[in-house]
């Protein structure tokens, strides 16, 4: 393990002072920024590039993603940018069997937003980035390489260099979040090393924006396909717009210096386009890989995104995985910083989403030996079982967290609470707005004690009449009278009557890491 010991800050210039330091400006680290600076809190955002990518990288968010981007105030201006993934995906083999399904729909799914939709990732980091312009607090220091993270006394010193001038810059944080990619300086200074879940696969990756004029584009289909092709594996992806994307896997024998090169990969889509039909954005090699982190937090040292999971793509969840850390990291490091928590609180971060990713990942895995099959036998034995009753539908899972600020019992507890309209019209976190919130039948939450809502009153809850018909059904869907929700809409626990309704209040302080003396002191209960 790397040496991690708190000691006086030494640097040639005078630091700034930060509550929160994120090193990268990539969708993880522009998000958690804006959930942060909605907080209220002082953030230095280094990014070594000078400004969003160019490139197409991630292409798809799901609708807890949009969920989140709607509490950071931001999903409506992204809505406008992406497309709905209304037609779904097949999985293919080449004789045009349809083996599995993944569905598609346009209207509003559990979260409230489209299930899935597909974008282009500069215009999502554009609309994160426009978003820090919202608050004062919020720093992002473009062109800012991070040469070194070390804790010392009371957080950590992020040392760096501005790339346009060429001069030393340096921060005091409370805490840093790596939200660094891959290759995380903040990852190898924790020393945290990466367990293996098996799935290492070089893909080409070719992006092409058509020719809306082109009769063969004009006719590819509205949905995507994972083509399984034992001889050559791929997927077709209609993104938005008139941009589509193929994912080639190499082959044995293939060179994979060269396969970036038109006329390498033109023949392998030729069934679908030619080069008289598109214009390429953008070819290049990369490896999917199937990773986790053993360690998310070190002291004043955390890790979100890529930086602490790498998923293969087949579920469209990398990108997602890491905006779901950013909201589950934010209102902990919120609670912390402003001392409405013990620092203990983010020992859950980890805790909570290491399991929660792990599912994901191993779902993708599973998808990924579907379409990677090469072995003719295996692939002809594959798609006799699967094509011979209907399509195997495929839904985006919603696993619990792992253990953690939640009680474990009822089976919605730990599980993400679905975003119904409210009787007024209102979506449910706009009426919760962030807070602990209890939603519950009326004639319950008006029978409870006084103690009881004197602890409400103390921890700022939201109370949520189950009155309207979504959100009434929702409840029920629960088998429980009331559900208390965390400020990022997961289940803290369930009732189905008073008498366990005011236990599992009391319950709040302790298990969310609250000042426990001082909320009974005040509730004088």
């Amino acid at each position: 393990m790397a040496n991690t010991t708190a000691h006086e800050p030494t640097t040639s210039v005078q630091p700034q002072a930060f509550d929160v330091a994120i090193i990268g400006c990539g969708p993880t680290g522009a998000l958690l920024a804006n959930l942060l600076g909605q907080a209220g809190l002082s953030v230095a955002v280094l990014e070594r590039e000078a400004g969003p990518t160019r490139l197409p990288r991630a292409i798809h968010y799901d609708g807890e993603v949009a969920r989140i981007l709607q509490f950071a105030g931001l999903a409506d201006e992204m809505a406008k940018v992406s497309r709905p993934a209304a037609a779904g995906t097949r999985f293919m083999n080449p004789a045009g069997q349809t083996l599995m399904v993944r569905p598609g729909f346009e209207e509003p799914g559990p979260h409230g937003w489209p299930a899935n939709a597909y974008i282009h990732q500069p215009n999502l980091e554009a609309v994160l980035r426009r978003g820090l312009e919202r608050f004062p607090s919020v720093q992002l220091l473009s062109l800012h390489e991070v040469t070194d993270v070390e804790p010392v006394k009371d957080g950590a010193l992020v040392s760096a260099q501005d790339n346009a001038s060429g001069a030393p810059w340096a921060c005091l944080a409370k805490y840093v979040v790596g939200c660094d990619g891959a290759r995380s300086l903040v990852r190898r200074r924790m020393g945290a090393q990466m367990e293996d879940l098996g799935l290492h696969q070089p893909w080409l990756v070719v992006d092409v924006l058509v020719d809306p004029e082109s009769d063969r584009a004009r006719t590819m289909p509205e949905y995507s396909i994972q083509f399984c092709d034992p001889s050559r594996p791929m997927s077709v992806i209609y993104v938005e717009g008139n941009r589509r994307r193929w994912e080639i896997m190499i082959m044995p024998g293939d060179e994979p210096e060269r396969m970036t090169e038109p006329d390498r990969f033109w023949p392998m889509i030729s069934r679908w386009i030619g080069p008289e039909d598109a214009k390429v954005e953008r070819s290049a090699v990369y490896t999917f890989h199937a990773l986790i982190a053993y360690t998310w937090r070190q002291g004043p040292l955390l890790l979100a995104g890529d930086s602490c999971h790498q998923t293969p793509p087949f579920l469209g969840q990398g990108m997602c995985a890491g905006m779901r850390d950013a909201a589950n990291l934010a209102w902990k490091l919120g609670w912390v910083i402003k001392g409405e928590a013990n620092p203990a609180l983010l020992d859950t971060y980890e805790t909570e989403r290491r399991p929660h990713v792990a599912a994901f990942i191993q779902l993708a895995v599973e998808l990924g030996a579907v379409i990677q099959t090469t072995d003719l036998v295996l692939a002809a034995e594959r798609d006799a079982r699967m094509a011979s009753g209907e399509p195997v539908t495929i839904h985006i899972p919603s696993p619990a967290l792992g253990p953690g600020a939640w009680i474990p019992g009822g089976p919605a507890n730990g599980s993400i609470f679905p975003q119904p309209r409210l009787q007024d019209g209102r979506r449910l976190d706009e009426a919760t707005q962030g807070r602990i919130a209890i939603v519950g039948a009326a004639a319950l939450l008006e029978r409870a004690d006084e103690p009881t809502r004197r602890l409400w009153r103390t921890l700022d809850v939201a109370l949520v009449p189950a009155e309207g018909p979504e959100l009434a059904a929702t409840l029920a869907a629960t088998g429980a009278l009331a559900v208390i929700l965390r400020p990022d809409s997961y289940v803290f626990g369930t009732a189905i009557d008073t008498k366990e309704l005011a236990d599992l209040s009391r319950r709040l302080p302790a298990t969310l890491r609250l000042p426990i003396r001082q909320a009974v002191e005040k509730t004088g209960s």
